[in-house]
């Protein structure tokens, strides 16, 4: 018997939700009667001209989020989605103003949104699974610390200053997470950036609790949002500790129990799934 936990009532802000595990999370969470803020940034181009990816997925990632805020609809949802670079200083505030705006005080945040690049201190014309492989740089060091750890820590400071002025108890912080805080070779920026992000969510945890609000971070197994091609699915395969290929919405709904009731007790944790 499948429990539904009831979050009517709940507003959420997913960044990041116009495609992957954002959106699985945003359709999760109105499923369940939460009121849905979507941001979503559109990628033009091929993430990686070089490695014949999937056309669809670069297709979703330049895409606005339309689609899921119609599948949300139409499931009896409600859901709104608005076009957002998350490294300028003022999105936080236009993010929340929106949401509030359109549905009243946000309770969850879910910082999905990632600037993901593959960077190494050691280049080569490709990595392992055969994505293009470049230098450390300034742009790509900035381009991910700006999503994953920057915009994601303001996005917590903006969700916290609301939470106490209006004297709230309740809220939920669920962050995302990947590749391993000692360290993420060729993808150096990018692990960097989402140790950070392990904690900043971790204080957030430990500063705000007294006032009800929850904070964690999920790391996902490898998550076919689409990129997933023979290479990855024989790395997981041969891996001493990955076991499958996980899809967008079984990771979603371990984010949408996060911010259930249930999950009150639930905090401070980094839940590696597996």
């Amino acid at each position: 018997m499948t429990i539904e936990r009831d979050l009517s009532g709940h507003v959420a802000i997913v960044t990041g939700a116009n495609h992957g595990i954002g959106a699985a999370t945003a359709e999760v969470l109105a499923a369940r009667g939460a009121a849905i803020l979507i941001t979503f940034l559109r990628m033009p181009g091929p993430v990686d001209p070089g490695r014949n990816l999937p056309a669809a997925y670069d297709d979703a990632r330049s895409a606005d989020a339309a689609d899921v805020v119609a599948r949300i609809e139409a499931a009896g949802g409600r859901a709104i989605a608005i076009e957002a670079d998350l490294t300028t200083d003022d999105a936080p505030a236009q993010i929340f103003d929106a949401a509030e705006e359109a549905f009243g005080p946000v309770d969850i945040l879910v910082n999905n949104a990632s600037g993901w690049a593959a960077d190494s201190f050691r280049p080569a014309e490709s990595d392992r699974i055969g994505r293009t492989l470049g230098a450390v740089t300034p742009a790509t060091f900035d381009q991910v610390f700006g999503v994953d750890a920057r915009a994601a820590a303001l996005m917590i400071a903006e969700f916290a200053r609301r939470h106490i002025a209006r004297g709230a108890s309740w809220g939920r912080i669920v962050g995302l997470t990947s590749g391993g805080a000692l360290g993420f070779p060729e993808e150096v920026s990018y692990g960097a950036a989402k140790a950070a992000q392990e904690n900043l969510t971790m204080s957030a945890a430990l500063e705000l609790g007294d006032l009800g609000i929850t904070a964690n971070v999920v790391h996902p197994p490898v998550t076919d949002t689409g990129w997933v091609t023979p290479e990855v699915e024989a790395s997981v395969r041969e891996s001493e500790d990955m076991f499958h290929v996980a899809s967008p919405r079984d990771v979603a709904q371990v984010i949408a129990f996060l911010a259930s009731d249930e999950a009150a007790l639930i905090s401070a944790n980094v839940i590696h799934l597996r």
